[in-house]
């Protein structure tokens, strides 16, 4: 009966930090990290404010539970989506669809508001991005695979090392991120970022 109970108690837990979660997320997205209070995100959320102190200690910590578990999500979602397309896809021809993948998460899952107040929470050091930032991560480690694979067959050149390529994929990624931030609504990330990466993949191939 105890753990039964324990259990229960446990679910409900998760079932409020989820709450907080998803009316924090909507909140920031829609109005910046600076412009959302606790007072915001448990209004929102239909929670008290002691209870949003059980689960996190600041916003501060919520923002960086929030951007561990972002970062989480979308390199699951890449990863399982590079899977779907091996072995049958030339490298190349992965490549660009994975590149457009990431651009279409950033542009129609995440959205311009929080992908624009990440990048100022991230310049700031407002939150601790070293998820976002480890080679370990699943990202770096999709592309690395795929050049690997391409180096592999023969189609990618084997002058420079898979790492080495990976770093140049994934500043590529961020810089025309940046770019689009700035130049929002005036600048087509989805095709700015196609067309980068063919002319990288013109660099590379064989």
């Amino acid at each position: 009966m105890d753990s039964e109970k324990l259990s229960n108690r446990q679910k409900k837990a998760l079932e409020t930090k989820d709450k907080i979660y998803k009316a924090a997320y909507l909140l920031f997205k829609n109005y910046g990290f600076d412009n959302v209070s606790v007072d915001s995100i448990v209004e929102s959320a239909g929670v008290s404010k002691g209870t949003f102190y059980v689960h996190f200690d600041s916003k501060s910590s919520l923002i960086h539970a929030l951007s561990v578990d972002l970062v989480d999500d979308v390199d699951s979602d890449y990863k399982d989506f590079v899977e779907s397309l091996l072995p049958s896809t030339n490298p190349s021809d992965i490549l660009i669809l994975f590149a457009e993948k990431i651009s279409t998460t950033i542009t129609d899952v995440v959205g311009y508001d929080l992908i624009k107040a990440t990048y100022e929470a991230q310049i700031t050091r407002k939150i601790n991005i070293d998820e976002s930032l480890k080679y370990s991560r699943d990202l770096y480690q999709t592309f690395n695979k795929i050049i690997s694979i391409g180096i592999e067959k023969e189609e990618f050149k084997s002058t420079s090392p898979v790492e080495v390529i990976t770093k140049q994929c994934i500043v590529a990624i961020r810089g025309l991120t940046y770019e689009w931030c700035i130049r929002y609504p005036d600048f087509d990330l989805k095709s700015e970022v196609r067309d980068h990466f063919s002319l990288l993949l013109e660099g590379i191939k064989k």
